[in-house]
């Protein structure tokens, strides 16, 4: 079976996973590899009134999130922007903000 996209993820991204202990860290890209198969709501969803989508990890009662956008351009890509530990029901303004930004900049550099 083939992913239906692929994930590219920004150097923030990165610094945020690798900053987890391993096993939050196994447990994020084991369910970000798993939504490139199977759209499921509960790893993968589309943030209300945005461009927006979250990566979406829950371990030990602790709520991971990445968000990300799509570019469709050439190939399928979803673009991880950056993450965060939500401690909230609602997704912090200014982490959506900031994924918009990074958002736009990443289309404004193409």
């Amino acid at each position: 079976m083939n992913p239906k996209f692929k994930v590219v993820y920004t150097e923030e991204a990165y610094e945020f996973i690798y900053s987890l202990p391993e096993k939050v860290q196994d447990k994020i890209v084991y369910n970000i590899t798993k939504s490139t198969f199977f759209m499921d709501k509960e790893l993968f969803k589309k943030l209300d009134n945005s461009d927006i989508w979250e990566f979406r990890t829950l371990y030990s009662g602790t709520a991971y999130r990445l968000l990300a956008f799509w570019d469709t351009d050439k190939d399928t890509l979803v673009i991880a922007t950056h993450g965060f530990i939500k401690k909230t029901q609602k997704t912090p303004l200014k982490e959506i903000a900031k994924a918009e930004m990074i958002r736009k900049e990443y289309f404004n550099s193409k």
